[in-house]
């Protein structure tokens, strides 16, 4: 036993640790909301002290062994419990992390008295701020008031004072214990297990996979007495990957190059029955989110420890009985080895124990490569090529000698709601990299042979070699299915070279130049000219430029690229300067209107030297929009409820699409909805039973502190969270304490949310988490609110829920991001390349539904890039937005409802959108800040009018009313009652229309 553990910590703590161990964590989440006093006003920890006998003073030692730094410097509440109020009188006589000594005034004598240690005044909501109470510690009125109060006095004073006793340690529930393993081990205990092992650099200590390890800092009291050990001994099922811990303790001297070896696992006659490639070391590398393998070397601090989480997966078909491995560990230098003793049970694990979180055994979903493939889905095509043209839905592009595109054409239709044989040109000319020397000339590029070849039926890559002189260029590219175009340019040089300029330029055709968003500009008409410079506080690397059926964003990136943080993030996380690009400051971006009409992107990178054996790469990324064909019959079809309420409410309403939001009762985690499995399935076998869709809230951006996993993903550094501040709410201070951002809080269920990394493995158990409800669960999509993953994920996401579930769905949810804090970003830029794997777009907060049409068009609507969406901020407008077939999504507003019912009265699903944008819409309005679109069918047409004026405006209405195959004689124009949209009306074909401002009409058309 180690030496100075008193009988306080072998009677209580001892006690709550092995019960803690056994119990807590076995078959449970802490899916709990119990609550055993009020957190706000007392904190989230307490002693419980007893008092024997009346005294006007009583002492109290209470070894709390706490894991926070500078407890000395938070204050101390201590409530008598019959009476219920503070006590006042309360001196400290030592604050420190291993124990505090107080002096207090038992007022009601025998009896009980709470000592609250962590006390806290939260402010906000959904980021809230914790600030834990200062020392406020006194002598009132009477008592002490002749004592002398200097240290030496108040340590007498504790010796001579009758001794109150603590009879336990509670937290607020179980899911805040700091039992059993962020009780800290004593500098005493710590320094004398240390002496007892002089002779190893570092210590080993093996856990069960139940009792996560925590602190990286403290040694816990639990590994005290049996100290460091070379065994490890655990019960497993068949088929399960069981999953445990070893903490590396660096004792003696910081390590590093940490590796972890196996030797397979032997079965009681010595012969190996499970290869040692069974074994995963989790924090020494794995495969990342793109399928590539990767290593992590790995340093631990002296006095630090690092948590090894290791999984072997178990045969289905072994027998049962012991099984044996020797694990080497190797760090610094020194090499120590652990037997690890299973004992497999006859009993199998389903899903290799994936349907039991607690069991960690979902950790193997890092290592994932699911839908890891070059498969496509509908309604995409094979990537075909021909020569040097490569085609795939709806666009056709042709590669010039230089690997470089030299056209781009669109097929889609002006309203984008199918393929014609028609091409709309996206380039004017050929992109071009102009190599520019110091006396200002042009560097002719001579090009040698292309080799494309076309790696499946999703991918086509393609690599040509150029040179100037003693300059060269090689291109390397991929495009694939859905629109996206891949380069990297490597540039090198034989010898010295001094340059004015490397620039690229994007030469877009007069059709495709139109509109704009990015590099600091709102959606809209694209301006003649425009200066942009790079900046890292903007969240900006690239723009979109475009007609509404052809169009391209090009975005510059770092041969190193990371993605950003997001969303209220960015600033934390910022985008990585571009070292040939941004060139120090040098670097930027012009677009100049030409005189026919069309946008001329340059980017440039201004003057630079390049050394012998230096290599630039001036890395871009293409997309050509649209991606895919606007199904208006679906869009007519889905009708959204975005709340959890009973499946017969929302089906009253006329809704059969539902989407459950996180903090809800059976989705009450963000984005680890895995806490209530077994009631979310119900409610959306009863939705099934509706032909109802489900969809839930499920993303990565953070991630709920209540994840089972949650110790595991900090043991590997800043992998899967991001570093950061610390902060927020109380539980993320208490137990994870330093290096990370706080992310979304919601009260109601005590969720405190970590912040993710911008890519990682995460991604990878996320989209296996994804397979899982779908097989499981049942869900039929989910809602993204927000990305913080680029479009392999998405693609991967993609493929799975259309492999596991008919007719799937995914909308993408976003608050405008063109703000200080986001970098000035624009959303549907920021997001673009994941439209071509989801169906509606719901944009958002803060949008600024007052703008115009071209920004409605561009940033909101969705239609440009074969999109469709919704409407959120303060409900939106309904007239505007049922010009681009938009409304708000119930039950947020009633008016939704009510337009459905007259979709349904018109049978709008059979007919064609004609919107104002596309030269083929029937009817026009003699005012430009009045739009139309046309719901043509046959017999019979609807017309949204939308007003974007300030004030009340008459206008007339051009009708081709051949088009509309109706006799303009015969005819009437009619408005049905919508409550809260219109009143009834009938008008005459020629009659001026009064529009209200900032409001609208839906009109019927007939004879």
């Amino acid at each position: 036993m180690a030496k100075g553990l008193s009988a306080f910590i072998l009677a209580v703590i001892w006690s709550i640790v092995l019960c803690s161990a056994n119990l807590s964590a076995a078959n449970k989440l802490y899916d709990t909301l119990e609550e055993k006093w009020d957190p706000e006003a007392l904190g989230n920890h307490r002693a419980v002290v007893t008092v024997d006998k009346a005294a006007e003073i009583a002492a109290v030692r209470i070894e709390w062994r706490r894991p926070d730094t500078e407890p000395e410097n938070k204050g101390i509440i201590v409530i008598d419990e019959r009476t219920g109020k503070a006590i006042d009188n309360v001196l400290a006589v030592s604050v420190n992390r291993e124990a505090g000594k107080f002096l207090f005034q038992p007022r009601s004598g025998e009896g009980r008295y709470f000592f609250y240690y962590m006390p806290y005044e939260l402010t906000g909501t959904y980021y809230p701020k914790v600030e834990y109470n200062e020392p406020d510690y006194g002598s009132h009125g009477d008592w002490l008031k002749d004592a002398a109060l200097d240290q030496d006095q108040l340590n007498k004073l504790f010796e001579q004072s009758p001794k109150a006793e603590v009879i336990r340690i509670e937290s607020i529930n179980e899911f805040s214990d700091f039992v059993p393993m962020e009780m800290i081990a004593t500098t005493a205990e710590t320094e004398e297990l240390i002496s007892q092992n002089l002779q190893k650099d570092f210590l080993l200590f093996p856990e069960s996979r139940l009792n996560p390890i925590r602190m990286k800092h403290d040694l816990p009291l639990k590994w005290i007495e049996p100290g460091p050990s070379n065994i490890f001994q655990g019960n497993a099922r068949k088929g399960e990957f069981y999953v445990f811990q070893i903490g590396l303790f660096a004792a003696r001297k910081s390590v590093d190059r940490v590796q972890v070896e196996f030797s397979g696992l032997m079965d009681p006659t010595n012969e190996k029955a499970v290869p040692a490639t069974a074994f995963s070391s989790f924090n020494t590398g794995g495969i990342s989110w793109d399928g590539s393998r990767f290593a992590k070397n790995i340093s631990v601090e002296k006095g630090d420890i690092q948590p090894l989480w290791i999984g072997v997966q178990i045969p289905k078909d072994i027998e049962a009985g012991t099984y044996n491995s020797d694990i080497t560990v190797k760090a610094g230098g020194e090499s120590q080895s652990m037997e690890l003793e299973l004992e497999v049970s006859s009993e199998t694990a389903p899903n290799a124990g994936d349907d039991e979180p607690w069991l960690q055994s979902r950790l193997r979903w890092l290592n994932s490569r699911i839908a890891l493939d070059d498969e496509i889905f509908e309604p995409y095509k094979p990537v075909s090529v021909d020569g040097r043209t490569v085609s795939i839905l709806g666009r056709k592009m042709t590669i010039a000698d230089d690997g470089l595109l030299a056209s781009i054409d669109s097929h889609f239709t002006p309203e984008v709601t199918g393929i014609s044989t028609e091409a709309t040109k996206v380039l004017d000319k050929p992109l071009k990299l102009v190599l520019e020397n110091q006396d200002a000339n042009i560097m002719q590029l001579e090009s040698s042979d292309i080799t494309i070849d076309k790696v499946g039926p999703g991918t086509v890559k393609w690599t040509a070699a150029s040179s100037a002189g003693p300059l060269e260029v090689i291109c390397n590219a991929v495009a694939e299915f859905d629109g996206f175009v891949g380069y990297s340019l490597e540039i090198s040089s034989s010898e010295t070279v001094s340059l004015k300029d490397i620039r690229l330029q994007i030469p877009m055709s007069p059709t495709a130049s139109k509109y704009m968003m990015g590099l600091g500009r709102k959606g809209g008409f694209a301006p003649d000219e425009y200066s942009w410079k790079w900046a890292v506080e903007k969240n900006q690397d690239g723009a979109w430029i475009g007609g509404v059926n052809a169009g391209l964003q090009f975005s510059l990136r770092d041969e190193n690229y990371r993605r950003p943080l997001n969303t209220n993030f960015y600033q934390l996380n910022p985008l990585l300067m571009p070292k040939s690009w941004d060139n120090d400051g040098k670097g930027g971006c012009e677009l100049r209107r030409d005189d026919d009409g069309g946008i001329t992107v340059t980017a440039y990178s201004g003057p630079r030297t390049i050394q012998p054996g230096e290599k630039l790469y001036y890395n871009f990324n293409l997309l050509i929009t649209p991606f895919k064909p606007i199904d208006m019959r679906s869009v007519w079809n889905t009708r959204f409820y975005h709340s959890y309420k009973p499946i017969d409410q929302i089906a009253e309403v006329g809704a059969n699409t539902v989407n459950i939001h996180h903090a809800t009762p059976i989705n009450p985690y963000i984005n680890y909805p895995f806490i209530r499995p077994e009631q979310m399935k119900d409610y959306i076998d009863q939705a099934h039973k509706r032909d109802m869709r489900v969809k839930i809230y499920y993303t990565v951006r953070e991630l709920a502190n209540r994840a089972a996993e949650l110790f595991a993903l900090r043991s590997l550094g800043d992998e899967i969270f991001s570093s950061g501040p610390g902060g927020g709410y109380s539980w993320l201070q208490e137990h994870l304490r330093e290096d990370y951002i706080a992310g979304w809080y919601v009260d109601r269920y005590r969720d405190a949310s970590v912040v993710n990394s911008g890519t990682s493995r995460w991604h990878n158990y996320y989209l296996e988490g994804l397979n899982w409800l779908t097989k499981n669960v049942g869900i039929d999509g989910i809602y993204i609110d927000d990305l913080a993953f680029d479009r392999t994920v998405m693609k991967r996401l993609r493929k799975i829920l259309e492999r596991n579930r008919p007719d799937p769905m995914i909308d993408l949810h976003s608050a405008n991001q063109f703000n200080p804090r986001d970098g000035f970003a624009n959303s549907a830029n920021l997001y673009l390349e994941h439209f071509p794997y989801i169906d509606r777009l719901w944009f958002g907060e803060y949008f600024e539904y007052d703008l115009g049409p071209d920004y409605w068009l561009v940033e909101v609507s969705g239609i440009p890039f074969g999109l469709t969406g919704e409407m959120l901020q303060d409900g939106g407008n309904p007239w505007r937005g049922m010009i681009y077939g938009m409304t708000a999504r119930a039950p947020r507003n009633e008016y939704p409802k009510r337009l459905w019912k007259v979709w349904d009265e018109f049978g709008i699903q059979d007919s064609r959108m004609l919107g104002y944008w596309s030269d083929n819409c029937p009817v026009r309005t003699s005012r430009p800040d009045v739009a139309v679109s046309a719901f043509v069918k046959e017999g019979e047409t609807m017309i949204a009018l939308a007003s974007w004026a300030d004030e009340d405006v008459k206008v007339q209405l051009q009708i081709d009313w051949d088009e509309l195959g109706l006799d303009k004689d015969r005819s009437k124009l009619y408005a049905k009652t919508i409550e809260g949209f219109q009143p009834q009306k009938v008008f005459r074909p020629d009659e001026a229309i009064t529009v209200p401002a900032g409001k609208g009409w839906l009109l019927g058309i007939r004879e």
